[in-house]
């Protein structure tokens, strides 16, 4: 401390001296030296303001970055005006919501989306000044029920996939140079966030194991694999504990896990540990408690709680410093406090002549690929062979729906540079052979006329993102988004499409939506079912594609469809073993977990492991044959799971631990190869506080989907 009082003296008392910088600026120095000094120079005051979300010490030059949402895409625009109130939305490449980013399974372009999203996030900070570079994604939530309202923003309901898949988001964002970050990514939200309806003051409650195995899954691969140092604490309580106050934040994820970066909480979560949660009688000993627990950003008006707490006695400026310390690491990763030649992202935008990004042929390209990925062939009846479109017999195609003429937005999507609606789409890839048209609704009894006289009709129905309504509010039982549970999750248009089945059974049903639904007379009658999520600027192009065969569909399902909401266990149970997700459901679904369909047939042919024990700490390969066997060239997403036969402890019926998606030309045989870890297959023992490996026999079970598993095979763990 001497040496650093003893060079601010100099380089105020020198002229020469006065051009050179703190050690905080050295970017040779150490970086906990670095931030011991920067801390050291700033006043209170200055670290209370820098625990808002902009780091900022204006007086030492320290420029800090605040966050921006990255969902699917950066948004700086969008319904929720995430550019500003006011101001000119910035266009950015818009993708499709990270549930149908799941429904890819594919973890190579997810980070090629990411890495996107974090160009142009970089770009629009560096060229426009416009956002900042923390960037709040991926979602690592659990979509453990369909009638959750954010559904829309979890990539599924497996624990291992979904922490595969935030890894791939993560490692996008951040950016691979040994030295600096793109952006920082901030996985939200911590832990077990998946009912709106009470979501300020419910308590998700669940056992050790299911902590452990389950709900932190993602969130631990996110830090430890990905890399990710920063999160968001949930509004919800966990085993009667709010999170943002929760031992769990420091004790595991800081202590266990090395996440040493920034822990934020939600959005006016401070004021609601008194007014909701009712867990502190005054604001002073609330703050005194989120930031002894971790905090150190907060997303609303926290200051007069901490500066209370400090006058009380409940903090002390040591409790303040040591949670800054995490802010400061983001920052000197992000290359905030460093000159901006030495960080290969800091020249992002900043060229005269710079093009915006979202208006490459790169990033519109990738939108597509996205959106063709993540469709998800449902039906597709061998009898009727409706799909993909024969245009030697069809002539005259009937669009109709809700869905069929617009590209709707979510509450955190920004603004994208186009959209092609399903209409726009289906009308360009039909050319001027066939003849189009086009009816919202049945009004005047239309998508009956038009059906009947159609040789085929595309129904397209699903919800509207944000409900179309205020905060809160959504007036359709079957809508759902942030702060709104689904009340209901059958359609209220599936009417309509019973309406142009009658009028012509030749129809195909496309369900646009961020959620499953019930479409159980759909999936009875009508022969030709597709589904995909919202958003993505390329949704008409991309579903285009699929209908008319130009490309071969191969997304899969990453939540277990029901056929009935009686199947579902009540919302807040949060104990998954009680019939929940694929793992536990006793019923038979209507759709499973990891299905879809394709215009071609695969064949699995063997499988076969590099050694028939597997140790701990081992690795092992798992070898998977499989053949596409029709006339088509496609892709096949080969999924292996592993069923526990011996275990001492309850075990799920099977899990998934590796997956793979695949091209396969037509007639082509290949063997692709899957990793599977000792890791991956060890359970949380409670007595002993630690994952352990059991002795027991392991079976391996490849297939296409949950429920069409092919090959087995018996690997025994010592």
């Amino acid at each position: 401390m001497k040496l650093y009082k003893l060079y601010f003296f100099l380089i105020i008392a020198s002229p020469v001296l006065a051009q050179q910088k703190y050690p905080f600026q050295d970017t040779n120095l150490d970086t906990e030296k670095r931030i011991t000094n920067l801390l050291s120079l700033m006043t209170l005051d200055e670290k209370i303001a820098a625990l808002s979300t902009n780091p900022s010490v204006p007086r030492l030059g320290v420029k800090g970055t605040g966050h921006v949402e990255g969902l699917h895409g950066l948004a700086l625009g969008g319904p929720a005006a995430w550019g500003g109130k006011g101001k000119e939305p910035v266009p950015t490449t818009t993708f499709p919501q990270a549930y149908g980013l799941g429904e890819m399974w594919d973890t190579e372009l997810l980070q090629k989306i990411a890495n996107v999203e974090a160009i142009e996030t970089r770009y629009a900070y560096q060229h426009y000044n416009r956002g900042g570079l923390v960037v709040r994604a991926p979602n690592a939530d659990l979509a453990r029920d369909p009638r959750w309202g954010r559904t829309e923003e979890s990539y599924g309901e497996d624990a291992f996939f979904n922490g595969t898949m935030t890894v791939a988001f993560v490692k996008g964002l951040q950016g691979n140079d040994s030295k600096y970050w793109q952006t920082a990514a901030l996985m939200k939200h911590f832990l077990a966030n998946s009912n709106e309806d009470g979501r300020t003051y419910t308590s998700s409650d669940f056992d050790e194991r299911l902590w452990r195995e389950y709900y932190s899954v993602p969130f631990r691969m996110g830090v430890i694999e990905g890399g990710s140092r920063a999160y968001m604490a949930a509004y919800n309580k966990v085993n009667g504990i709010p999170a943002m106050v929760h031992p769990m934040l420091k004790d595991i994820t800081v202590k266990e896990w090395g996440q040493n970066g920034i822990i934020c909480t939600d959005g006016g979560a401070f004021k609601l540990l008194l007014s909701d949660h009712k867990y502190y009688p005054d604001p002073y000993l609330g703050a005194a408690a989120a930031i002894k627990a971790g905090i150190n950003q907060f997303l609303d008006d926290y200051k007069d709680g901490v500066y209370g707490a400090i006058a009380n006695g409940y903090l002390k400026e040591k409790d303040i410093d040591e949670v800054l310390k995490g802010d400061y690491r983001v920052m000197i990763k992000l290359g905030m406090l460093d000159a901006s030649d030495a960080n290969p992202y800091a020249a992002i935008g900043t060229a005269k002549d710079a093009i915006d990004p979202w208006l490459t042929d790169t990033h519109k390209k990738l939108a597509l690929e996205a959106t063709q990925k993540s469709i998800v062939l449902l039906k597709n009846d061998p009898s009727k062979q409706l799909l993909p479109i024969d245009r030697a017999e069809v002539k005259r195609i009937a669009v109709i729906g809700p869905r069929a003429d617009e590209v709707l937005l979510d509450w955190y999507s920004g603004t994208p540079p186009y959209t092609i609606t399903p209409l726009a789409g289906i009308k360009a890839k039909a050319g001027k052979d066939i003849e189009i048209t086009y009816a919202l609704n049945n009004a005047d009894g239309k998508a009956a006329t038009l059906a009947k006289n159609a040789d085929l009709v595309i129904v397209l129905i699903g919800n509207h993102p944000w409900c179309d309504a205020g905060w809160a509010e959504c007036p359709v039982p079957s809508n759902g988004k942030e702060a709104v549970d689904r009340q209901s999750i059958t359609s209220e248009h599936e009417d309509l499409v019973k309406i142009a089945y009658q009028a012509n059974p030749n129809t195909v049903a496309v369900i646009i939506s961020s959620f499953p639904y019930a479409i159980n007379w759909t999936q009875e009658h009508v022969p030709a079912i597709v589904h995909m999520t919202q958003n993505s600027q390329e949704t008409g192009s991309a579903l285009a594609d699929v209908l008319f065969g130009d490309y071969n569909p191969a997304g899969r399902l990453t939540q277990t469809w029901v056929s009935d909401i009686s199947d579902l266990p009540p919302l807040l149970d949060y104990n998954i073993r009680n019939g929940r997700t694929y793992m536990y459901f006793k019923g038979k679904p209507l759709y499973a977990f990891g299905f879809g369909l394709s215009y071609t047939t695969f064949a699995y042919k063997s499988i076969e492991t590099n050694a028939s024990t597997l140790s701990k700490d081992g690795n092992f390969t798992v070898n998977v044959t499989v053949a596409n066997t029709g006339n088509r060239n496609g892709e096949e997403v080969i999924q292996l799971y592993v069923r526990h036969t011996n275990s001492k402890v309850d075990r799920p019926e099977k899990e998934l631990k590796a997956f793979k998606r695949v091209f396969i030309k037509a007639g082509e045989t290949k063997t692709v190869s899957l990793a599977l870890s000792a890791k991956d297959l060890e359970y949380w023992n409670t007595k002993t506080q630690k994952f352990e490996l059991e002795k027991d026999t392991i079976e391996l079970q490849a297939g296409g989907a949950s429920n069409a598993i092919i090959l087995k095979k018996n690997i025994t763990v010592n």
